[in-house]
């Protein structure tokens, strides 16, 4: 049996997973991010890693740990892992997709709604004493999402399943960009897809669910926000460094858009200081697309029956870097 190094505090039925093969196991039982000579020494020995997308799995790493075979990132997303190099190396990789589909697009929509009525403002005005009486001119008057024009930037399955929610819940006319085009979505939502300059100049709402890539980083910087309806809103639930942060908010102070809702950001957990001080049409939110109890559970114990199959030498369900070669792959 193996020795595996789980870089933070998870589900006890994902640990019972790999308790029931013998694998004997190692826990950062805590919330605190190891720095990488701190990850390094820990799983040092280890046949396979656990990690989450904040753990930064480089090629130093890699050769630091050269008994690692597998991989398993609790996460659909996976640029904070070298795959190429850990393909090089032998080391399979793997994810956890699906399972947080349609959790993320609830939060993806939650964050619609919730910039478009301005709920957390009038959550803590309300919260404040300020509500005094009902008035027609409201201070905390947003604006309507049905009918409305909702632009996807990667129709996927989260970019669909937002598609979902906008056509059936609130009738909005969808359209959308990404390296192909996607009948089904067009077929049962009515989907257009359009360059992306024009979603950009058309949408009264965008939806970013992209990966983050050289060409994805900054795909919305100064340009596209003086490009945008001044009445748009821009929702970003994929990955942070997609949004140039800086841009984005003099885009809002010089009333270029509307406003913002970020789940995610460039420099996690760091936030730029002035998105903070903007408290008008934005909504921040510390990257819960997926963080639903239910959801987070699955991931885990995905993320620990792909570590199962993969120091079996089998193939893991969800192996990334499906050509790594199995001969290479390093002994447990």
């Amino acid at each position: 049996m193996a020795e595996i190094f789980i870089t933070r505090k998870v589900f006890q039925d994902a640990i019972d997973i790999l308790d029931k093969e013998g694998h004997t196991i190692d826990i950062n039982d805590t919330d605190r991010i190891l720095p990488a000579s701190e990850l390094v020494n820990r799983a040092h020995g280890k046949a396979g890693l656990v990690c989450l997308l904040n753990d930064r799995i480089d090629s130093w790493v890699m050769d630091e740990l050269t008994s690692i075979k597998v991989i398993s990132n609790i996460a659909v997303g996976y640029d904070n892992i070298d795959i190429a190099g850990a393909t090089e190396r032998g080391i399979m990789v793997t994810n956890t997709p699906g399972v947080l589909t349609e959790t993320t697009a609830d939060l993806a929509f939650a964050m619609l709604l919730g910039a478009a009525r301005r709920i957390p403002e009038a959550d803590q005005y309300t919260r404040a004493g300020k509500f005094k009486n009902w008035q027609l001119m409201q201070p905390h008057m947003g604006v309507d999402i049905y009918e409305k024009t909702l632009g996807i930037v990667g129709m996927g399955a989260i970019g669909q399943a937002v598609a979902k929610r906008a056509k059936k819940g609130f009738d909005m006319r969808i359209i959308y960009y990404g390296p192909s085009k996607k009948e089904s979505a067009e077929k049962e939502y009515e989907a257009e897809f359009v360059e992306f300059d024009e979603l950009v100049a058309t949408s009264d709402f965008i939806s970013i669910h992209v990966p983050l890539t050289e060409k994805t980083k900054h795909m919305f910087s100064t340009q596209e926000f003086k490009d945008m309806k001044s009445t748009a809103i821009l929702i970003n639930t994929a990955r942070g460094p997609v949004v140039d942060e800086a841009a984005l908010v003099e885009a809002i102070k010089h009333g270029r858009i509307r406003g913002a809702a970020l789940d995610v950001f460039e420099e996690e957990p760091s936030i730029y200081p002035e998105l903070i001080n903007l408290k008008q049409n934005v909504v921040l939110t510390p990257h819960i697309g997926s963080a639903s109890i239910e959801t987070r559970l699955r991931m885990a114990k995905m993320a620990a029956r792909n570590m199962v199959e993969g120091l079996k030498g089998n193939r893991p369900p969800n192996l990334i870097n499906e050509d790594v070669s199995p001969h290479r792959s390093r002994p447990t």
